[in-house]
């Protein structure tokens, strides 16, 4: 069985929804956010500003887990 331990302080985002048809600017917050492509999952620091890219496009990405 494996366990795995979250890091304290982080998220698991995964980007769920193409940004075709969206403003420049969301698809500059969903590359800053440092997905390359669709279905990737990253771990991410959860601070404020990292909250609230995720805001911007939560209409285009999951937080897992």
């Amino acid at each position: 069985m494996t366990t795995t331990k979250k890091k304290a302080g982080t998220l698991k985002i995964k980007w769920v929804r193409s940004f075709i048809g969206c403003p420049r600017d969301m698809r500059q917050t969903v590359r800053g956010l440092g997905f390359r492509r669709m279905q990737q999952v990253l771990e991410v620091q959860d601070t404020p500003s990292i909250r609230g890219m995720i805001a911007r496009v939560h209409h285009l990405v999951v937080i897992e887990g």
